[in-house]
């Protein structure tokens, strides 16, 4: 099967679907590949690294939709992707398009069918989706961090503090222990800060404390929202799969908290956790609501696209492989269920 890989064009992503190796493992089954004029480059990959594994490059956007019938990216199509798309293409691609009615009505005008990693369920885990959460975890502890600083508008705080009892370590509260939230609240202890989780999954929390002992959990919201006014980073990783984020925090909650707090939101794909929350992007990832500062990018793993695209490259390949195969959608439950859009029809539940 020909498969496009395009340039991404949203806002400060430097992700590219797949490696030159990875690539290479696909043209090995008998695929065509066609990968977009520098669309490795922010991930550190030049047209020529794809050239040597088989991979044919090409000059524009145009040029590569017009010859590919499945196209894989990274991030969900905007108006410069959404011209070249037509019924007969199938997109592979995080969508997140129950928090994105406009996107989904748009897909659905086009008649394509479009799957969304997010989607992807198997074996009772989110494989595509997973890599990319703990590196967004990890990131909204670095970022966090550096939000509580004074020249950010933070309170000033040192996140993890010095050694000595004197000294504020600081108070994270982790909604969520999710792959995103457990990596989150075990870097922000590693750094020496008070941490909290909430979920309402015991075994989530256990596999949390198994690790480092030090964490509080908690699955009472009464006990985590009380727990609101003395936190100083905030950080959202609630996710109900391929649905929009309720609301966990809302405006009440944020005048509870000490100005130049922050917050996170990872779940700002799906709508985000706080009621405050809105999309932001890395060319102006924060606003302040209620004395608080919001870091609301909805695609953290684009800043670290070397890392994010290796990740992702570990698992899609074989997911792509499978969408080549003639009788899929009769075939693969596993990939059946994770069809956003066909013919003309959303297939999952909107905002």
């Amino acid at each position: 099967m020909n498969i496009g890989i395009p340039k991404e064009i949203k806002t400060s992503e430097g992700r590219v679907a797949l490696t030159p190796d990875a690539c290479a493992e696909l043209v090995s089954k008998g695929h065509a590949i066609f990968v977009e004029q520098g669309a490795g480059c922010l991930s550190g990959f030049t047209d020529d690294e794809y050239r040597q594994k088989g991979v044919k490059i090409c000059v524009s956007a145009e040029e590569l939709y017009g010859l590919s019938l499945l196209i894989v990216k990274v991030k969900e199509p905007l108006e410069g992707d959404l011209k070249y798309l037509t019924a007969e293409h199938v997109l592979f691609c995080f969508l997140h398009l129950a928090a994105n009615i406009k996107l989904a009505d748009e897909l659905s005008t086009i008649g394509l069918t479009a799957i969304g990693f997010e989607s992807v369920r198997e074996n009772g885990q989110l494989p595509i989706l997973k890599p990319m959460s703990k590196i967004a975890g990890k990131l909204s502890v670095q970022i966090g961090a550096t939000l509580l600083h004074q020249y950010q508008k933070g309170v000033g705080l040192l996140l993890g503090g010095l050694h000595g009892s004197v000294i504020d370590k600081g108070q994270v509260l982790v909604l969520g222990a999710g792959s995103a939230g457990k990596q989150a609240a075990l870097l922000a202890s590693q750094l020496g800060a008070n941490v909290f989780v909430y979920d309402k999954s015991i075994e989530a929390l256990s596999s949390i404390t198994d690790i480092d002992p030090l964490i509080n959990i908690i699955n009472n919201k009464v006990d985590c929202l009380s727990l609101v006014n003395t936190t100083n980073l905030l950080i959202g990783a609630l996710l109900i799969p391929g649905k929009k984020t309720p609301h966990f925090i809302n405006r009440s909650h944020l005048k509870l908290m000490a100005n130049g707090s922050a917050i996170v939101d990872i779940s700002v794909d799906q709508g985000g956790c706080v009621e405050t929350t809105r999309a932001t992007t890395y060319d102006a990832p924060t606003f302040v609501e209620e004395g608080v500062v919001h870091f609301c990018v909805a695609n953290m793993p684009g800043a670290v696209p070397r890392t994010a695209t290796q990740a992702l490259s570990a698992v899609l390949p074989a997911y792509i492989h499978r969408l080549t195969r003639t009788s899929w959608y009769d075939e693969d439950t596993v990939m059946k269920l994770a069809v956003n859009v066909k013919e003309g029809k959303t297939l999952i539940s909107l905002l």
